[in-house]
C-alpha cells in the first residue's frame, strides 16, 4: 500500500555529519570507474592487449561493484555500516595496488574484481545509510552522496595525468590506490546506522506516494514495478557506462584528444578538459535533480532528464569532431545522466520502504553490472566495423524508450495502492 505523509520536525543535526563521512567516502572511491578511462591507453601501449581485452576488466569491476551490493546491504541492514565499508576500503587499496604490478590480463582482472567489491561495500553502503537518515529529503541526501562518486574524481583527473605522464601509470594506481584506500578506512569509524525513531519523526512529503509497509526483498523481486525500474536502469546506465569507459578512446578516434580548447577562461587538452567537466557535470546534477524530484515528483524528474541524455548522446556523436562540442555535449550527456543514481534509490526507497532500504536499492544497484556487459561489446563490435555510430544510436534510443516508460508505465503502476 502507499501512502502520504505530513512533515513533523527534524531529527537533531548529527543525521549531517552522517551525510559528510559518506560523502568522503564516496569521493574516495570514484576514480576506481571515473578514473579508469585514464590508464586503458597507458595499458593497451605497455603490454599491447587489446581495448576489448583491457575493457572485459571495467565491466568485471562494475560487476563485482553491483552484484555482491545486496549481501553487502543484507549485512548494513543488520549490524550497520561501520565494518562493511572498513573492508571496503582496504580492498579498494588492495586492488590499485595489484593493477600497479599486473603484467597479465588475469591480474588486472583480479584487481578489477577485488576494487569492485570495495567500491561496491563503500557506495551501496552509504547511499543506503542516505535514504534512512532523510526520509523528508530522500532525493536530495542520496544526490549529496552519490555525487561524491560522481564528481569525486575531477579534482584527481590532473594529477593523475601527470603521474601517468612523469612516472608511468603503475605509480599512480599505487599511490592513489593507497590514499583512497585509507581514506575510507578512517572514514568508516564514524558511520552509524540511524535510530527508528528517524523514520516516524521526519516523514517525506504528502505529495510523493510512500510505502505504507515495509516490503522485504523477495516480496520486492516479485513486484512489476522493481522489474520495470531494473529494465529502466539498464537501458540508462548502458550509455552512460559507455561514455564513462570509453570517453578517451572515442576522443581519439575523433581525433580531438589533445587538441586545445579553451572555455570559462581555461585551455586544457580537449580530453582533459572533457573528462574533468563530466566529473563535475555528472557530480552536481545528483543532489540537483534529487532535490528537483523531492519536489515535481520522481517520474516526472526522470523523464526530464532522459529526455536530455539522449539527446547529449546523439549530438555528441553528430558533432563531436569538433573538439569544444565535444567538450560541452560530453558535459551535457554526463549532467543528464548521473541524476540516476540518485534518483533510483530514491524511488526504490520510496515504493517499498526503509527497513530494507540498503538491500532492496542494492537488488536494483545490480541492473548497473548487468549493463555493463555491453562495455566489452562495445569495444569490440568499434574494432570490427570501425565507427561508433551504431553504438551511439542505440545509447541514444535507449534513453528516449526510457523517458517514454517513466511517464507511460512507472507513473501510472505507483498510483494504484500497491506495490505489486
Amino acid at each position: 500500500m502507499l501512502r502520504s505523509n505530513s512533515s513533523v520536525p527534524a531529527p537533531p543535526a548529527y543525521r549531517w555529519l552522517q551525510l559528510c563521512a559518506g560523502l568522503l567516502c564516496m569521493i574516495a572511491v570514484a576514480n576506481l570507474q571515473y578514473g579508469w578511462t585514464l590508464f586503458v591507453h597507458p595499458l593497451h601501449e605497455k603490454h599491447g592487449w587489446s581495448l576489448g581485452s583491457i575493457q572485459t576488466a571495467f565491466a568485471i569491476f562494475v560487476i563485482a561493484e553491483t552484484w555482491l551490493v545486496p549481501f553487502e546491504g543484507w549485512f548494513v541492514d543488520r549490524y550497520g555500516p561501520k565494518l562493511i565499508v572498513f573492508g571496503g576500503g582496504v580492498l579498494v587499496g588492495a586492488a590499485w595496488m595489484l593493477n600497479s604490478v599486473a603484467d597479465s590480463l588475469l591480474l588486472l582482472y583480479l584487481g578489477a574484481a577485488l576494487g569492485g567489491i570495495g567500491a561496491g561495500a563503500v557506495y551501496g553502503t552509504c547511499v543506503g545509510n542516505a535514504v534512512r537518515w532523510f526520509p523528508d529529503r530522500r532525493g536530495l541526501a542520496v544526490g549529496i552522496t552519490v555525487a561524491g562518486f560522481g564528481a569525486g574524481s575531477a579534482l584527481s583527473i590532473i594529477p593523475i595525468q601527470e603521474v601517468i605522464a612523469t612516472r608511468g601509470y603503475e605509480a599512480a594506481f599505487l599511490w592513489f590506490g593507497l590514499a583512497q584506500g585509507l581514506v575510507v578506512m578512517v572514514t568508516a569509524w564514524l558511520l552509524r546506522a540511524p535510530p527508528e525513531i528517524v523514520a516516524a519523526a521526519t516523514p517525506a512529503p504528502a505529495h510523493l506516494p510512500q510505502a505504507a509497509r515495509d516490503v522485504g526483498p523477495l516480496e520486492m523481486l516479485r513486484s512489476r514495478i522493481f522489474w520495470l525500474l531494473y529494465f529502466m536502469f539498464i537501458l540508462v546506465y548502458s550509455g552512460g557506462l559507455m561514455a564513462t569507459a570509453q570517453i578517451a578512446p572515442i576522443a581519439r578516434d575523433f581525433k580531438v584528444a589533445d587538441v586545445p580548447v579553451s572555455l570559462l577562461g581555461l585551455t586544457l587538452p580537449a580530453l582533459t578538459f572533457a573528462l574533468t567537466l563530466d566529473r563535475v557535470m555528472n557530480g552536481v546534477t545528483r543532489p540537483l535533480c534529487g532535490w528537483i524530484s523531492d519536489r515535481i515528483g520522481r517520474e516526472n524528474t526522470l523523464f526530464i532528464a532522459f529526455l536530455l541524455e539522449g539527446a547529449g548522446i546523439w549530438a555528441l556523436w553528430v558533432y563531436g569532431q569538433d573538439p569544444l562540442l565535444f567538450v560541452v555535449l560530453g558535459g551535457i550527456a554526463f549532467f543528464a545522466w548521473g541524476e540516476t543514481a540518485s534518483l533510483f534509490p530514491a524511488i526504490c526507497t520510496d515504493t517499498f520502504g526503509m527497513k530494507y532500504a540498503t538491500t532492496n536499492a542494492a537488488l536494483l544497484y545490480t541492473a548497473k553490472g548487468t549493463a555493463s556487459l555491453l562495455i566489452p561489446l562495445a569495444s569490440f563490435y568499434v574494432a570490427e566495423t570501425g565507427s561508433w555510430r551504431d553504438v551511439f544510436l542505440a545509447a541514444a534510443l535507449f534513453n528516449f524508450l526510457a523517458a517514454f516508460l517513466a511517464l507511460a508505465a512507472l507513473k501510472p503502476l505507483r498510483l494504484p495502492k500497491t506495490v505489486h
